[in-house]
């Protein structure tokens, strides 16, 4: 990490750790001195491990994986969104939900009827609704969108969590240790970095401290991204890209004729409405 990177550290007010004199002696190793009840991390270390995780996150970007990022306190909400976003990652900034990882599948069906209900939008058969199952179905899809809108391209389990306040997220921390999912984390002096994969020792409550370490992730997670397009531009130019795996798909699609595609969207609409109705 380059002297102005440092700086910007420094200035972001990465050395502060918890302001309450409470704070975990496992931090112990990251702790540069104490003064006045406040706990100084040693920032150092802080560039060391800042730069470790870069470069992990920027092998599985360029991988072609996906990292999902995790902030649901409001200082870190709306840079996370910002940053997951310019590398075109799945963030959750909302409540997570209990089992998100652990019980994916159902994650994913509910994502699913998202896409559904966007379907049956565009194809006209909500013109076939009345105004009241209408709104009922437009009520479910903002509220699917709220929790899992930013999830909406993960179609399989993250290959890493980066996440900001280990102790306020706990829960994803304890599922991804479950299932083997890598864990960088932006840790607290307040916090228990032994379930971390990847700990970056900082102060996570101030909304610059969590942006300058994004933004030195992120730059590295598009380097990857853009190493990977480069590859596989190299490996299309000398004639071995893929061959096209969604043809079989899309023929079996236009095997399906009109009246029957109504007919599906009808039902689904129905069924819809009936989730709503028990729920």
């Amino acid at each position: 990490m380059s002297r102005t990177n440092f700086d910007n550290l420094l200035e972001a007010g990465c050395h502060f750790g918890h302001l309450r004199r409470k704070w975990n002696p496992a931090m112990a190793p990251y702790i540069f001195m104490e003064r006045n009840g406040i706990h100084i991390i040693d920032l150092h270390k802080t560039v060391a491990k800042v730069e470790e995780a870069a470069e992990a996150l920027k092998q599985i970007a360029k991988s072609g994986k996906k990292v999902l990022f995790v902030a649901t306190k409001k200082q870190a909400k709306q840079v996370v969104a910002e940053k997951a976003a310019s590398v075109n990652m799945p963030y959750v900034i909302e409540r997570w939900p209990g089992g998100m990882l652990t019980n994916f599948p159902t994650i994913r069906k509910a994502v699913k009827k998202m896409a559904t209900i966007d379907k049956l939008t565009n194809d006209g058969t909500y013109s076939n609704l009345s105004k009241r199952e209408v709104l009922q179905i437009s009520r479910q899809r903002a509220k699917l969108d709220k929790n899992l809108g930013s999830i909406a391209d993960l179609t399989r389990l993250p290959s890493a969590l980066f996440v900001v306040d280990v102790m306020k997220e706990n829960i994803a921390v304890r599922e991804a240790n479950r299932l083997g999912i890598p864990v960088f984390a932006i840790v607290d002096t307040n916090s228990d970095p032994s379930n971390i994969d990847f700990v970056i020792p900082a102060n996570d409550d101030a909304t610059k401290s969590i942006e300058v370490i994004l933004e030195a992730c992120c730059t590295a997670m598009s380097e990857g991204l853009e190493e990977r397009k480069a590859e596989k531009i190299d490996m299309e130019a000398a004639g071995e890209a893929p061959a096209n795996k969604g043809k079989r798909k899309s023929a079996a699609k236009a095997r399906l004729d009109k009246n029957d595609e109504e007919a599906i969207n009808a039902a689904k609409a129905a069924a819809f409405l009936k989730d709503d109705e028990e729920a």
